[in-house]
């Protein structure tokens, strides 16, 4: 799991990611709410730990500036706040936060929330049958893709293959990842088989495919799917 936490402590960071990676989650750290908000919106993130004191932002308003955004809207967050402040916490929960944990903390609390929230979000995304990005329509129920509305044809591997990537929109993953994920064919050396399959979406789904904005090769990662293209809400 991808974890941004947004703390101005280094050595309480420091800790905290030590903790974690121990747990098997990838943390990175932002020590100002304005990287934090700038790593926040590249995407990728499972959940975001956000402390309320930050040196150079309102800990609340770069909450709700999370939650609003489109492409950090349906991350959960976490909020870090100070021991006894009814207030902040009462305020954060209401503009978006998923829950709170009051400093100073017991780490094998804070690994026990991030497991419930993470828990409650999995389930949520389970319920969403439709996925949708501006023009693109994933409908998983029945197996349909549409773009403004017109069906496009695929086929079964390649509706799964574009599934796993929209449930993990924003996130760079590898060839093996897809092909594990979809588990239709098997993983072999040097297999390109993905990228067939790629190619076949975007011509399904890209107004200009030998330009892809939705579907992105990162040379020597893998792909990318794009949570919005430019002018375009996610």
């Amino acid at each position: 799991m991808e974890v941004l936490l947004i703390d101005d402590d280094v050595r309480l960071s420091a800790m905290v990611a030590q903790y974690l990676a121990n747990a098997g989650y990838q943390i990175t750290s932002a020590h100002t709410g304005q990287a934090g908000l700038a790593a926040a919106k590249r995407g990728g993130w499972d959940l975001i730990i956000l402390d309320l004191m930050l040196p150079d932002a309102d800990g609340l308003e770069l909450c709700r500036q999370l939650r609003y955004h489109s492409s950090t809207s349906a991350i959960p967050i976490l909020m870090l706040t100070a021991r006894g402040d009814a207030t902040d916490r009462v305020i954060g929960l209401e503009m978006g936060a998923d829950d709170y944990l009051p400093k100073p903390f017991e780490p094998a609390e804070l690994r026990a929330r991030l497991k419930a929230i993470l828990r409650r979000g999995q389930h949520s995304a389970q319920q969403q049958a439709l996925l949708r990005f501006g023009r693109l329509e994933i409908d998983r129920d029945a197996r349909e893709l549409r773009v403004d509305g017109q069906m496009r044809e695929v086929t079964a591997y390649q509706f799964d293959l574009l599934v796993a990537m929209a449930e993990r929109a924003g996130r760079v993953l590898s060839r093996e990842q897809l092909l594990d994920m979809v588990k239709g064919e098997p993983l072999e050396a040097f297999d390109r088989s993905i990228d067939v399959h790629i190619s076949r979406l975007r011509a399904a789904i890209e107004d200009d495919p030998k330009h892809p904005r939705r579907i992105i090769t990162l040379r020597g990662s893998g792909y990318m799917f794009a949570r919005s293209q430019d002018g375009e809400d996610a």
